[in-house]
């Protein structure tokens, strides 16, 4: 009589497959080749084909020509992780704070090439509202987060990189189209020390940021509000803005942004 497998003993034998393959990227051979890959792991060629594939189709893995490395999929669900759990742990207290002060959901944002991903998050009690997740992956030069890390961290116009024909993806109509635009975004937020976006990434959506530095005065974080644009609107901008703004300024003196350092 044959032995019966364990429920759910194909899968974790899949993920075992998977983490082997995984375990032939290190620092000192980032970007092995296929054949590579097969002599380390000792799989069957047919196999270990197959799973690297997949891989590349799931965002595990990036391919140049024989080449591959680990996939930037994987490593925006693992910067959360990366982040640091002293930071955000010293954060999320005010990110609550913020919440119970607007009664809108604060999130804590970092940047990932051309992308921003929501590290912490402290959710609004109202009923009527769009959901903001830790792992939330979205695009810099759409909503308010996004203005605030091009504001404060030259080395974040690097990756936009605009079609010569269409200019910067569009989400709506009031996303910026061009890059002189974002510019313009850019110079009213180092002005205000904060930026309010409204409909940029989908219409009935609007954000409020502001920077968080560290020690050093370097740019780590956005931090700032979500929200439906039907309880908030442009014209609550001038008064939330500041409260979003000082509300920065305290996470950046947890990490040590001192008093007398100045946006």
């Amino acid at each position: 009589m044959a032995t019966q497998k364990p429920q759910g003993s194909t899968p974790l034998l899949v993920l075992s497959k998977v983490t082997t393959i995984l375990d032939c990227f290190s620092i000192e051979r980032p970007d092995p080749t296929l054949q590579d890959i097969i002599r380390s792991t000792g799989l069957p060629s047919s196999t270990c084909q197959r799973l690297v594939q997949s891989m590349l189709h799931e965002g595990f893995l990036d391919r140049e020509g024989d080449r591959y490395r680990i996939g930037i999929g994987l490593v925006r669900w693992a910067t959360p992780g990366t982040f640091g759990l002293d930071v955000v742990r010293l954060i999320k207290p005010v990110l609550q704070e913020l919440r119970d002060a607007t009664g809108e959901t604060a999130s804590l944002y970092i940047r990932d090439g051309a992308y921003r991903t929501i590290v912490a998050v402290a959710e609004t009690r109202h009923v009527v509202m769009r959901p903001f997740m830790v792992g939330m992956v979205m695009p810099i030069h759409a909503g308010a987060p996004g203005k605030i890390f091009l504001a404060f961290d030259p080395e974040a116009w690097d990756v936009i990189n605009p079609s010569e024909t269409t200019g910067l993806e569009r989400f709506t109509n009031d996303t910026p189209k061009d890059v002189g635009r974002l510019r313009e975004q850019a110079e009213e937020a180092r002005a205000l020390g904060y930026y309010a976006a409204f409909g940029e990434r989908h219409e009935d959506v609007g954000s409020i940021s502001a920077p968080v530095f560290d020690h050093a005065g370097r740019l780590v974080a956005a931090l700032g509000l979500g929200f439906p644009t039907q309880r908030v609107t442009k014209e609550d901008a001038p008064r939330l803005g500041p409260v979003v703004a000082q509300t920065a300024k305290k996470a950046s003196n947890l990490l040590g942004y001192g008093p007398f350092q100045d946006f």
